[in-house]
């Protein structure tokens, strides 16, 4: 199976005039980080961008790298499918900062995952490229959507991930995205201890919850509407803790 789909990479490999090797419409080229790299000041993007992702999903919270849904989207991270890191080393560093601002903010490169899952740390994504780590779910929809964002942003991609999206995408009926079944949604929802938030965040069981003990947990910033939020100090009163 690994020998065909490697025979079938290898025909979607063009070479054309100027000696430059596409697949799928990228040029395929080794990463260069062609300017310095900082990720707060050239790739910026306001938090409301998760209220438009969860409204993009139809109003879920939803993960689609697990298949998990959440209470809110305080719980969740966003996330770069083609990672900002990425996106730099594959040709924005050249770019201008309108274009590095539009690529930070595109709902076409945005999604929701749990922080575990979006961070660094063990099997988290930690901006790695399709070719260093592949999503639990929705890999279809995962490849598709780097193809497609890289080519927006006239990105290239290097060998490797590209070797690794094709092994997906050749096997792919569809690249829509899976959202799981209601049922596993509300079992989800019921083992998140979100009626209990004392129980599940409040480590030393003093009856508040610390920004140090909802760090630990993956769920800051916490909005309002977080269950975790009541039992908070919101010092400047503006809905928002541990910015």
């Amino acid at each position: 199976m690994r020998y065909s789909i490697l025979i079938m990479f290898v025909t979607l490999l063009v070479i054309d005039a100027s000696n430059a090797e596409t697949w799928r419409g990228l040029e395929v080229a080794p990463e260069n980080r062609c300017s310095p790299f900082d990720r707060k000041s050239q790739y910026p993007y306001p938090q409301s961008v998760e209220d438009e992702i969860v409204r993009s999903m139809g109003g879920k919270v939803y993960g689609p790298y697990t298949g998990r849904y959440f209470k809110t989207d305080s719980e969740t991270d966003i996330e770069h499918i083609v990672s900002v890191s990425e996106g730099h080393d594959s040709g924005l560093c050249k770019a201008t900062p309108e274009v590095r601002i539009a690529f930070a903010t595109d709902p076409l490169n945005l999604t929701l995952a749990a922080p575990n899952v979006n961070r660094c740390g063990a099997g988290g994504k930690c901006g790695y490229d399709g070719g260093e780590w592949l999503p639990e779910r929705n890999k279809c929809w995962f490849s598709h959507s780097v193809v497609a964002v890289r080519k927006k942003y006239g990105l290239t991609i290097d060998r490797a991930e590209a070797t690794s999206l094709e092994e997906v995408m050749s096997n792919c009926s569809s690249f829509e995205m899976v959202y799981e079944d209601t049922h596993a949604e509300q079992m989800d929802l019921a083992g998140s201890g979100a009626s209990n938030p004392l129980e599940r965040y409040d480590t030393n069981n003093n009856g508040k919850i610390t920004c140090a003990e909802a760090r630990s947990h993956g769920i800051t910033p916490v909005k309002r509407s977080h269950p975790a939020y009541e039992f908070m100090y919101d010092r400047d009163g503006d809905g928002i803790v541990c910015e």
